[in-house]
């Protein structure tokens, strides 16, 4: 059975202050202590460029409101267990009730001018039930959920919160959580699944999409063009490869009955110095949406003579593999609101496909409806924020009696 083996973490207890610590200067009882206003006060802290201080706050309150060990690595990561001492355990470890881990990140991509006000902090508003500014959506508003969640519930197991930095560069932080030993068995991410299915719902998500970015290069030589027969002409090499990747078939799998299909696209080409040369090379950018268990064989561009394809980003897709821990998710999202929430799958990576990849059973469900997350105009509903925090905690305290 897997475990959070925080103890392998190149990390430091977070049991007070002390001269030069992360977290001098945090005050904890200035943040919120309900979802709404913790939202608020998280989205206000800037993390953009640097995560250190949404870390800071995010560590001070679980310090400061609950008993859970808390720890920070070297990365920035944020994690607490609560259960610290084992009391859940078996002394044999036979008979040890699952780790259930809520998972979020308090990085952001960077904000639109709107969003920032002259000395180049965050423009919060709330209006008509939401709640405005950059992280709103993704992903401060799931992670103050799921912290208020995670000091609320009553586990039967070993519950764990994590906030991961890097998430919007490629899930940097979750892959060194992940390698220095960070690994539960279930783990509920708080990215966007609401209104997937449906308006005023929010869905839990068994699968998404990964995304492998690749250039094709192709070479040749250069010669003048009013003699092209005297070159090898890489763009036309490019537009060849170009053709291969036209005929590709996307792959479609899959999750627990539900079909996530994958994608493949040509979405930048660049080649050439001059009007009159020869270009003796040429660079093919190629968007592709994987699948889990599945991919494009784009290997089929090197058959093209002086064409290389280089893998430039992988982000994992993720797929759900125990459909009762899924339904286990799904009831406490059907207990948490009036709508009728459903399985559905995910087209945006995550670092889901990260943990996924590492052994961790995973679902998706947060406040973020489609079209809300890295926009000039980000929200997220007040509302949907409650009612994530009721899923969580719902899903927190049935994991383990479940088991039983």
């Amino acid at each position: 059975m897997a475990t959070v083996n925080c103890g392998r973490l190149d990390v430091r207890t977070v049991t007070g202050r002390s001269s030069g610590s992360a977290e001098d200067g945090i005050d904890p009882t200035t943040l919120g202590d309900d979802v709404r206003s913790l939202a608020r006060d998280l989205v206000a802290i800037p993390s953009h460029t640097d995560e250190r201080a949404a870390g800071d706050a995010i560590a001070a309150w679980l310090r400061d409101r609950t008993d859970a060990d808390v720890r920070r690595d070297d990365a920035g990561n944020v994690v607490a267990r609560r259960d610290p001492a084992g009391s859940y355990a078996s002394a044999d470890g036979a008979d040890d009730p699952p780790t259930l881990a809520l998972v979020g990140h308090h990085d952001v991509v960077p904000p639109a001018d709107r969003q920032v006000d002259d000395a180049g902090g965050y423009v919060l508003d709330e209006r008509d039930g939401r709640l405005y500014g950059r992280g709103s959506a993704d992903m401060k508003g799931a992670v103050a959920a799921a912290m208020c969640a995670f000091r609320d519930a009553d586990p039967a197991c070993e519950l764990v919160f994590a906030s991961f930095v890097g998430e919007e560069d490629g899930g940097v932080g979750c892959q060194a959580a992940i390698e220095a030993g960070f690994g539960p068995d279930f783990a509920v991410v708080g990215e966007g699944s609401t209104n997937y299915s449906g308006p005023d719902v929010t869905d839990v998500a068994v699968a998404h999409r990964g995304r492998r970015g690749s250039t094709l290069v192709a070479r040749g030589t250069a010669a003048h063009a009013s003699e092209p027969g005297a070159g090898e002409n890489a763009v036309y090499r490019a537009c060849d490869a170009v053709d291969v990747v036209r005929d590709l078939d996307a792959p479609t799998v899959e999750v627990l009955g539900h079909r996530v299909s994958g994608s493949v696209a040509v979405t930048e080409i660049d080649g050439g110095e001059a009007w009159n040369v020869v270009p003796d090379r040429c660079e093919v950018t190629v968007d592709e949406r994987t699948v889990p268990g599945e991919r494009a064989n784009l290997a089929r561009v090197e058959a093209v003579e002086g064409v290389e394809w280089v893998v430039d980003q992988d982000l994992p897709p993720m797929a759900c593999d125990d459909a009762a821990f899924a339904d286990l998710v799904l009831g406490a999202a059907s207990d948490a609101q009036t709508g009728d929430p459903d399985l559905v799958t995910k087209p945006h990576a995550t670092d889901a496909g990260w943990l996924a990849a590492a052994g961790t059973t995973c679902v998706v469900c947060g406040p973020a409806e489609p079209g809300e997350a890295h926009t000039d105009d980000e929200s997220v509903s007040l509302a949907t924020l409650d009612r994530c925090y009721g899923i969580y905690l719902r899903a927190a305290e049935r994991v383990g009696r479940a088991a039983d």
